[in-house]
């Protein structure tokens, strides 16, 4: 996380600062460029509206996470992490990082962000249809003609005929298709920042909903190795730098800082992106689940760990002031996150309880757990 407006061009901190973003899981910067300096309302108005974009996806995805593990229909099957993936996943996304920077200095910045565009373009139209889908089967009435229909494409014949697609859908599907390709063309016409925050939010309730931790352990692996990776790639090297400033994709929410002085044709934008709100999400809607799974009628767990989402968030930003230099968000987020419920958990005196909580939110037996742990 970082912010340029009030150092020198030519700086080099500055220019690190400028745009300290991860391609790969989102901890990306906030930064504006050095050439505006932005006023205090805007800055507060940019970073308000950017921590309150954050916490939208995180409650949401996290309450419809709770559903989504009840549920019996398998194409809304969640994908659950294991340790395994857990552990892996900072070396694969430094790999892939690392690749991408490869590629922008090998070949044309123009070509690449042509295929990612058209690439993001159809990941969003389906992340913002999936989206919307609920709120419109609450706005049609039960009596609106839902026609169902099925996208079936198969290879063979006979006994050898095998499916290669099938997809179901009704006419409220369709409809939320036909929104999100508007969007989509929106985007890739204009790549307006509006156009791009709807993908971005999709795209953090989809991840936030549809990706389950399988235990607590498995959440601080993951957010123990990111943190990890993310302070590495903001303060170690600078590929993280030259792969922020060519990747054109909306993996990230962006808020004009100049917005009361140019109105929607701003151009000096905050940034925080979708990796410092879907990693520490996934692991608050598991503490909901465990929520849930205690039967106790409250949420404790869920409203302390997304507190401290705030608490983290808040913090980066004051440090990344004070200090004028790119802050990764993982490294206040993850501590605050996990400590704060560990906290309540001892407290209480439901630590145990809380690290044996399964993907679907309930304790597991001691048996299982060692599967976990064997993962």
């Amino acid at each position: 996380m970082a912010d340029t407006d009030q150092v020198p061009v030519s700086d080099p901190e500055a220019a690190a600062a400028a745009a300290v973003l991860d391609a790969l899981n989102g901890t990306e910067a906030l930064n504006a460029t050095a050439k505006f300096v932005a006023s205090p309302e805007g800055t507060a108005l940019a970073y308000g509206s950017l921590v309150l974009m954050a916490l939208l996806p995180i409650f949401f995805g996290a309450l419809r996470s709770v559903h989504c593990s009840k549920s019996k229909n398998a194409s809304d099957m969640p994908e659950t992490i294991t340790s395994r993936d857990a552990a892996r996943f900072p070396i694969i996304a430094s790999c892939t990082l690392f690749g991408l920077y490869l590629f922008f200095k090998v070949f044309s910045q123009e070509y690449i962000n042509m295929l990612l565009s058209v690439y993001f373009f159809g990941l969003g139209v389906l992340a913002l249809s999936h989206t919307l889908s609920p709120l419109m089967s609450r706005i049609f009435p039960e009596s609106f003609p839902n026609k169902q229909y099925q996208l079936l494409f198969t290879q063979g014949s006979d006994d050898t005929k095998e499916e290669i697609v099938n997809y179901e859908f009704d006419t409220k599907n369709l409809l939320c298709l036909v929104i999100g390709a508007v969007v989509g063309v929106w985007y890739l016409l204009k790549k307006h920042w509006i156009a791009n925050n709807l993908f971005g939010l999709a795209f953090a309730l989809n991840g936030v909903e549809l990706l389950h931790l399988n235990n607590v352990n498995t959440g601080c692996i993951l957010l123990g190795g990111l943190f990890v990776y993310d302070v590495f790639w903001v303060f170690g090297t600078n590929v993280m730098v030259t792969v922020a400033r060519s990747f054109e994709a909306p993996i990230k929410l962006v808020f004009p800082q100049d917005l009361l002085e140019r109105g929607l044709g701003a151009s000096n934008f905050a940034m925080l992106g979708l990796g410092d709100i879907v990693i520490p999400g996934i692991f608050i809607a598991l503490l909901l689940r465990f929520d849930v799974s205690l039967k106790k009628n409250s949420r404790t767990y869920f409203y302390t760990s997304f507190l401290a989402y705030i608490f983290g968030l808040g913090l980066t930003i004051f440090v990344m002031h004070t200090f004028k230099h790119a802050q990764p968000a993982l490294l206040y987020l993850v501590p605050a996150c996990v400590g704060f419920p560990v906290v309540v958990a001892l407290i209480k005196g439901e630590l145990t309880e809380m690290f044996r909580t399964t993907a679907k939110g309930f304790p597991q037996e001691p048996r299982t757990k060692r599967i976990y742990q064997n993962s």
